[in-house]
């Protein structure tokens, strides 16, 4: 497979973790190892860095033992900080805001935080591990629209219109211009458009490159 990717899933729930391992590897990918919390990640992606064979991208839950807390996601930061190129993707049974900013604001590319219901849309789910292990960002609907909701400060919004602010959210979620168009019925060409008036109003510039989309929304979520 052209999209192929290697996977380290971190979840303490041996059923549901055996649940990811098959979704994934039915589908093509490798999952090289499989763990029940977050000092067993940390100690596997070490591990697997000192054989040159760190993977594309770990899925972890939030909360892992032993204190069924904060575990999974600390572990995640931490491992985004030594190995910058490590996709990182959470699982969590609700939108948990602290956890959510923590880990979007630490990166602008190769991140993820989904619910777990979402695992249950397979193919969604399945594009979501892969986008993210290719660098890119999948970020939960709801994810989006309470992360968004909760910003007190829309000074640096003033400026786009409702339609920009859709296809922002739409952004967001890791959708490329074509999804986006699909997705509000518009042709390419004006998705290209609003995304362009959205980097002009927001103030990011040709030379942030390609991370300009993700940078659209860390900025908004910083406002």
């Amino acid at each position: 497979m052209e999209d192929r990717v290697r996977v380290v899933i971190a979840e303490d729930s041996v059923l549901l973790r055996e649940g990811l391992t098959r979704l994934l590897t039915d589908r093509g990918h490798d999952v090289v190892a499989g763990v029940g919390d977050g000092d067993a990640l940390i100690k596997t992606i070490g591990e697997l860095a000192a054989q040159n064979a760190l993977p594309d991208v770990v899925v972890a839950d939030v909360r892992m033992p032993p204190t069924h807390t904060d575990e999974g996601v600390r572990a995640a930061v931490h491992l985004r900080g030594k190995h910058p190129d490590l996709g990182v993707l959470v699982l969590s049974q609700y939108v948990e805001e602290q956890y959510a900013t923590e880990l979007i604001a630490g990166s602008s590319r190769g991140i993820g935080y989904l619910l777990k219901d979402r695992v249950a849309e397979v193919r969604e789910f399945v594009d979501a591990v892969v986008r993210v292990a290719q660098g890119g960002t999948a970020l939960d609907p709801e994810v989006v629209a309470q992360l968004l909701g909760r910003s007190r400060k829309q000074d640096v919004l003033a400026g786009l219109t409702p339609r920009e602010r859709e296809v922002l959210g739409l952004m967001a979620e890791g959708r490329t211009n074509s999804a986006i168009a699909r997705q509000l019925v518009v042709s390419d060409g004006a998705v290209e458009k609003h995304v362009s008036n959205i980097f002009l109003k927001l103030g990011l510039s040709p030379s942030d490159g390609d991370h300009r989309r993700v940078l659209a929304v860390l900025t908004y979520l910083n406002s």
